[in-house]
């Protein structure tokens, strides 16, 4: 895909400055440092136990740093709640979906509208079906006897419904069948081209890669490996890390 570079003076979408997060005496997070300029799809690659869900986390506001700053659109969040933040413009499509299984699938997608106090829901409700249509049929089925890949497009449907600057997604593919998860990447894209962007945590190297702008590698908590997507899908720390030989080392620039 066309590698959209923002102009480098422009204020971050998304950035994390420095962040050191702690469970208890654990440090999980060192002097994490990333962001997510406008109009870019971002991935986030590790392992397990690298730090990434803890990332979203920071992100969202339901762990806070010991230090290090977060701010979106060059504005201070690190204090704000999670429903403050929403209300700012993030989206969160989180891990295993978390929905309401006994609620059909539109009253789950209609609480990504809970922070809202306007009267354009039931249009955005309208329009969100047009893009994931499957669900308009099954809008009074309860979502937890949905297919997996059908509970992730409500999940993502729940997320735009709070009309989000920036959608956070957490393994936005795990999972899945091959089917649904050409179905999410399409999806991913399109949001992204109408001016969504998009944060997403990612096992799959080469799928996130694929579609993103922009990547950085994980490792124990430290950033090891960044740089623009097309660059890390040839480079061989990363085929090493991830096919088996060896965590990779050394890092790239920032977007």
């Amino acid at each position: 895909m066309d590698q959209r570079q923002p102009a480098s003076g422009s204020v971050p979408l998304l950035r994390l400055e420095r962040v050191n997060t702690f469970y208890g005496p654990l440090q999980v997070h060192f002097d994490l440092t990333v962001e997510v300029r406008g109009g870019q799809i971002v991935c986030l690659l590790g392992g397990n136990a690298s730090g990434k869900s803890t990332t979203m986390k920071v992100i969202l506001g339901l762990v806070t740093p010991r230090s290090g700053s977060v701010s979106f659109a060059g504005r201070p969040i690190t204090q704000l709640s999670t429903p403050q933040r929403i209300r700012q413009g993030l989206g969160s499509v989180p891990e295993a979906r978390r929905l309401f299984s006994g609620m059909s699938v539109r009253e789950n997608i209609l609480m990504g509208a809970f922070t809202r106090r306007d009267s354009g829901i039931g249009e955005d409700y309208a329009r969100i079906l047009t893009l994931f249509p499957r669900l308009g049929q099954r809008s009074e089925q309860p979502a937890g006897t949905l297919s997996g890949g059908e509970q992730q497009m409500v999940a993502m449907a729940r997320a735009l419904m709070g009309r989000p600057r920036l959608l956070c997604m957490d393994e936005p593919t795990m999972g899945l069948s091959p089917s649904h998860v050409e179905r999410v990447l399409e999806v991913i894209g399109k949001l992204n081209r109408e001016g969504i962007g998009v944060f997403m945590v990612e096992q799959n190297a080469h799928l996130a890669l694929s579609i993103a702008d922009y990547g950085y590698v994980l490792q124990t908590g430290r950033i090891v490996l960044s740089g623009k997507a097309r660059d890390l899908m040839h480079d061989p720390r990363i085929r090493d890390a991830y096919l088996g030989g060896g965590a990779p080392t050394g890092a790239g620039g920032r977007p």
